[in-house]
């Protein structure tokens, strides 16, 4: 069984100034990453949060009024969003000569994916914005650099030696035609977590904000013409967007001792931003008041589906008014938090399956979810501070046709994973069973094939050009051949985890080796990128490119494809693939097992939040003990049907990646063996 016994990260960090929780203040916290570390720390391991802890109307022109001033003396006019830590928008603000698009661009000439598309401006903010709080707890602080860093081919980017991050694929998560996150109201915030226009970004210009050692939001600047990524960590950059949100942040910082510059993994520090606020061109502390910003300068505008216009307070985290609540009569004594609609009322209660007579039962929902969360609880951080914090997780279950049976989190857990986790199962549930193939010669036919587009907003026109075609279904001949098992994703014979699912994905197989052959669900290395990955986004393609095109509709824009004018396109619908089984499309990092009763599948448990491993640990584990306590009724698939039974290219896939002695208080080790 491919059960790792070693841990592949190891955790460092220096802590620095200390802060205390609870209040509706900021923080001046921040200065250069070069400067030693203290003993302080933060005082926030989880539980600061409270209904005062959220970004006020005052808050925003402050953050938004340093921005604009560290951007007027940069020369770079920019755009600026500000958002609450469950996505909502609470402000836009463009700079008069802001740069209305950013180019998508990896700098590896590539073409296909998203390389090549004009995204507005407003969107990339947004969905910088929206990476770095969704990334960020009170236990670790993450800008969309770090979750760059995290998701390349190549840990670290630029070390041709080495495997992919940890979160490879993570950029397809959190789909504006996702049927997990929510959607703007069309009035003002409301319950999240909600959805990012373009997925995770890895692009800096992100940065959480925080108050009192509490994520309240984020701010995401685009002042720059590309949206791209930083595909080496061995230098600094001179990025204009993280410089203006830089500035943005002050007295809104993470506090020192949280920012991924002083996480380490793997032996490699993390990054977090490459300036501070001693590196800044203008002193945010004496930029003038919003209320100065006179039309000249810029203005606070809508941006449809997303912001009304009119700047808004955050709501507080963890208060039914955020979609996210605790729940201590379903998980009583484990500190669970539930998704909630805003109302008192839960969005994923345990639910019966829907796939027949073997489905699961809602007690077994239950058990599962309280089992998974049991383990969270007892295992120890990866990136979470201080030490000796518990894991925070997010754990879904999903039955056979991708139904969501129930959804539960530890308090602190970071906000992608309620999308991201549901990806991680469902990706499971569907490789696992007899219907992939047929699922995926369902759409064979895609709505678009991948594009480029020329904006030219003087004539108030936009003309997508066809650039490839998409064909999902060749990856399954690609597969059979690869394991080589011609049943694959035709008889229901392997049961892949996640990870396995992840290993096939990369753009070398083994993992990081150069000169090696992609995996079969992946592309070759030649036309690879952070936005062209393989199977993981053709399948998402179409409905994120329509997405953009209606958009540039809803803003007034003629859009054209291959020189004829589209008819309105209309909101996004909530299935980005178009096989009801997978719609908020699949991921490609471990984390997720499937469910069998005896040798037939009936769903899959993910966990996603604090560490790759863990996440493993937590779905594979949790599954076995929901098992034990169900006398049986269900459990991880028998060894024999696992994927860890394949040895392709002489490299053997893994089921699961488990860390050892994972946790607190206890020498307990390889506690995955046999079972």
């Amino acid at each position: 069984m491919g059960i790792i016994r070693f841990s592949t990260l190891l955790i460092g960090v220096s802590m620095l100034f200390a802060c205390g929780g609870g209040s509706n203040t900021g923080s001046d916290l921040g200065s250069n990453p070069g400067t030693p570390a203290g003993n302080g720390d933060s005082g926030c391991a989880g539980s600061c949060a409270n209904a005062s802890s959220f970004l006020t109307v005052e808050d925003i022109q402050k953050i938004i009024a340093q921005a604009v001033n560290e951007a007027q003396a940069q020369g770079m006019p920019a755009t600026i969003t500000v958002i609450d830590r469950v996505g909502n928008v609470l402000a836009a603000y463009r700079m008069t000569g802001a740069p209305r698009t950013q180019r998508v661009d990896s700098g590896r000439g590539v073409v296909g994916g998203l390389e090549g598309l004009s995204i507005p401006s407003e969107l990339t903010a947004i969905a910088k914005a929206i990476t770095s709080v969704y990334f960020s707890s009170e236990g670790n602080a993450f800008a969309s650099r770090t979750a760059g860093q995290l998701a390349q081919e190549h840990f670290a980017p630029g070390d041709i030696t080495a495997p992919s991050g940890p979160l490879f694929g993570v950029q397809f998560s959190q789909l504006p035609c996702s049927d997990i996150s929510r959607r703007f109201n069309g009035v003002g915030p409301d319950a999240g977590p909600h959805r990012s226009p373009i997925g995770i970004a890895a692009d800096p210009g992100g940065l959480p904000l925080y108050k009192a050692g509490v994520p309240v939001g984020a701010i995401g600047v685009s002042a720059d013409d590309t949206y791209g990524v930083d595909t080496n960590s061995g230098d600094i950059d001179r990025n204009f967007d993280e410089i203006i949100a830089v500035a943005g942040t002050f007295g809104f910082a993470a506090p020192q001792d949280r920012r991924a510059d002083r996480i380490s993994a793997g032996g490699l520090t993390l990054r977090y931003a490459d300036i501070d606020f001693n590196g800044l061109a203008s002193d945010p502390a004496g930029a003038p008041a919003f209320s100065t910003l006179g039309a000249s300068s810029g203005e606070v505008f809508e941006i449809p589906g997303f912001f009304s216009g009119t700047i808004a307070r955050g709501l507080a985290f963890g208060q039914v008014e955020s979609g996210i609540r605790p729940d201590p009569v379903n998980f009583p004594g484990l500190d669970a938090f539930v998704v909630d609609d805003g109302t008192g009322t839960n969005r994923f209660p345990p639910i019966d399956g829907t796939d027949g007579p073997n489905a699961l039962t809602s007690n077994e929902v239950l058990t599962l979810l309280q089992e998974g969360l049991k383990v969270a609880n007892r295992t120890r951080a990866q990136v979470r501070r201080p030490f000796g914090s518990p894991a925070g997780e997010t754990v879904v279950v999903v039955d056979t046709n991708g139904v969501v049976l129930g959804i539960v989190r530890s308090r602190d857990a970071l906000l992608d994973a309620v999308d991201v986790t549901t990806q991680k199962a469902r990706t499971a549930a569907f490789f696992s069973g007899a219907y992939a193939a047929a699922d995926i010669a369902s759409v064979a036919q895609q709505p678009l094939g991948f594009l480029s587009n020329t904006v030219d907003l003087a004539n108030g026109r936009v003309a997508f050009t066809t650039t490839g075609a998409i064909d999902p279904t060749s990856y399954v001949p690609a597969l059979q051949a690869f394991l080589p098992q011609p049943g694959a994703l035709t008889d229901g014979s392997i049961a892949f985890s996640n990870r396995a699912i992840a290993n096939l994905s990369r753009p070398y197989y083994p993992d990081g080796v150069p000169g090696r052959p992609p995996g079969p669900l992946s592309l070759p290395i030649s036309n690879w990128s952070v936005f062209n990955t393989g199977l993981e986004l053709d399948l998402d393609y179409s409905q994120t490119a329509l997405f953009v095109a209606s958009y540039l509709q809803a803003i007034g824009l003629t859009v054209s494809l291959d020189g004829t004018d589209l008819p309105p396109i209309g909101e996004a619908p909530t299935n980005c693939t178009g096989i009801s089984r997978i719609p908020n499309g699949i991921t490609l990092f471990g984390g997720s097992v499937p469910i069998y009763r005896g040798s037939t599948l009936v769903g899959a448990i993910g966990s996603s939040g604090d560490g790759t491993d863990q996440s493993d640990l937590v779905a594979f584990l949790g599954l076995h003990n929901a098992g034990v306590v169900l006398n049986g009724a269900i459990g991880n698939a028998p060894p024999s049907m696992r994927a860890d039974n394949f040895v392709p290219q002489g490299a053997r896939l893994l089921y699961v990646q488990c860390p050892q002695a994972p946790f607190l208080n206890s020498t307990e080790q390889y506690v995955c063996e046999g079972k």
